[in-house]
């Protein structure tokens, strides 16, 4: 609704049937849906795949809000509104915020990273589909019944323990667990000086180093890729005391796991630089 002007008289008011008027009672019923719903607005290219997994984490990380998809509505050729049921007295601005803060990670993540992370996780790629459904479609869609609870399946704990991945194996998946750390790494910023590599840089060579040995066990590397994950949390506060005890038992876990390899592994040749380096910038030495 808006106020006519002389340029245009139409007030754009409801109900569209200019003869008729609400009835007592009506307009509340009409109006009540904007403040119950999360509406997340998209535009500039949706991405379906980071919009299914950045809804995924949110719904995760706030169960209480009791998060449900009730309609996606099409917005031009590439924009998309995703409106979700809320529970009373949800904060819908640290929501949103939340959320599109995850979206916009995932969206700058390559194709492939974003694979590792819906690798075998059939509700996302349910709910990712469903988005393109709604973006090739120029009318209204709705897709009722779609509660988080079915389309959850990967428990995240304290951002480094994956479970329920893939037929909950007892092995977290190590595709899942490189995804997530890549996330923590692109939320750390950037070095100042190209030929002084930061925390960020440093353990994202320590992450391809661990994905790419062929020494450690698949155990053994969602074990350690768990361990960078808990570092690149630290490391965005590097000199609290606190984020560097973290640190410090991070860095012992990691010696432990590598301890054993054999000397020409170049995981080992690897580390014995990185931890070092990682050990200084976090002021442990």
């Amino acid at each position: 609704m808006r106020l006519p002007t002389k340029e245009d008289p139409d007030p754009l008011r409801k109900p569209d049937n200019k003869q008729e008027v609400f009835a007592d009672g009506d307009f509340a019923d009409f109006i009540q849906p904007i403040f119950d719903t999360l509406d997340l607005y998209h535009n500039q290219g949706v991405d379906p795949r980071a919009v299914a997994i950045a809804f995924k984490n949110l719904a995760e990380n706030h169960p209480e809000a009791e998060l449900e998809i009730v309609a996606m509505e099409k917005r031009g050729d590439d924009k998309i509104l995703l409106r979700a049921k809320t529970a009373a007295g949800s904060d819908k601005s640290q929501l949103s915020a939340e959320y599109f803060d995850d979206y916009n990670q995932l969206k700058a993540l390559s194709q492939s990273q974003q694979l590792l992370l819906v690798e075998k996780d059939k509700r996302i790629i349910s709910l990712e589909n469903m988005v393109d459904t709604a973006l090739k479609q120029p009318k209204f869609y709705t897709q009722g019944d779609t509660n988080m609870s079915d389309i959850s399946g990967i428990n995240i704990e304290g951002s480094s323990n994956v479970s329920g991945i893939a037929g909950n194996s007892s092995i977290a998946n190590l595709g899942t667990i490189s995804g997530n750390v890549s996330i923590a790494l692109n939320k750390l910023p950037d070095a100042t000086d190209a030929e002084k590599p930061g925390i960020k840089e440093l353990l994202s060579q320590l992450q391809d180093a661990i994905v790419q040995s062929t020494y450690l066990s698949e155990e053994d590397k969602a074990e350690a890729l768990e361990q960078v994950n808990t570092l690149a949390e630290a490391g965005k506060n590097p000199q609290e005391s606190t984020k560097q005890k973290t640190a410090k038992t991070a860095i012992t876990m990691l010696k432990g796991i590598f301890t054993g390899l054999p000397a020409v592994a170049s995981l080992v040749e690897a580390t014995n630089k990185l931890l070092p380096a990682i050990s200084k910038l976090f002021g442990l030495g």
